[in-house]
């Protein structure tokens, strides 16, 4: 079997976020890049079913050569080989576009990536890559089992969770559960090591078209000041909440 997992790079949770002085663009001076959270859960996932089934991972990420640290990382944990589009994604569709690409032409049997990147929290790009590939799709996958040519996976619904089955090959996306959190996989010196010998395949993109573009870009305004109201004073707190909260 052969599994394809889709990682995004982005800035590390604890980064301190700013734009341009003319707010056009992300400022990624100083920022600490990571694996997206919820793809690092798919590649946990399909590094266990390399271990069960004997599966052959590879996995793929759009970006420039600044992202090459990123799918190191990845190959650290346990991937076997890496493919690097060199383009910085503009969109959900240039991206999944390019992923869709490679994927067509690598004959994947299973297609796993996070459900969105927690960067820019669009959430498409699953979805496009099972569209263009005309392949059945599972959103915010929370378990997943593979048997031969079928996979079963189970996503949380309203009120429950509901159990899927696919045939392969399919795109899953997935999100916290799909794998325990313990079980996520922090690289140990030999497979930091192994991952600077592994492959890394540099493909140029197929197109350069672009359906949606960011115009601009404005940070969260900051928390105002901290009134602290004595408990014996309610007139004021209620004058507080309605004059200036405006939540009564």
């Amino acid at each position: 079997m052969k599994i394809l997992v889709c990682i995004s790079s982005v800035p590390d949770t604890t980064s301190k976020i700013n734009f341009t002085a003319d707010k056009s663009a992300f400022d990624k001076n100083g920022i600490q890049w990571v694996i997206n959270p919820l793809d690092e859960f798919a590649l946990t996932k399909a590094v266990k079913l390399q271990e069960s089934q004997g599966a052959n991972v590879t996995v793929i990420n759009v970006g420039d050569a600044a992202t090459e640290p990123v799918i190191r990382k990845a190959l650290a944990i346990g991937a076997n080989d890496a493919v690097r589009v060199n383009l910085d994604p503009q969109d959900s569709y240039s991206t999944a576009k390019e992923i869709a690409a490679v994927a067509q032409n690598g004959g994947y049997d299973l297609i796993l990536c996070g459900k969105e990147s927690i960067d820019y929290n669009g959430g498409s790009v699953p979805g496009m890559v099972a569209q263009l590939l005309n392949q059945p799709f599972v959103n915010a996958s929370v378990g997943l089992e593979v048997n031969g040519s079928e996979a079963t996976a189970v996503r949380e619904i309203e009120g429950g969770k509901e159990t899927i089955s696919v045939k392969l090959p399919a795109v899953i996306a997935g999100q916290k559960g799909l794998v325990d959190e313990k079980d996520l996989i922090i690289p140990n010196m030999r497979g930091i090591m192994s991952a600077r010998t592994k492959a890394l395949q540099v493909v140029e993109p197929t197109s350069s078209e672009v359906k949606v573009q960011g115009v601009s870009y404005d940070s969260v305004p900051p928390r105002a000041a901290v009134k602290l109201v004595s408990p014996d004073n309610l007139d004021e707190l209620v004058r507080l909440l309605h004059e200036e909260a405006k939540v009564i």
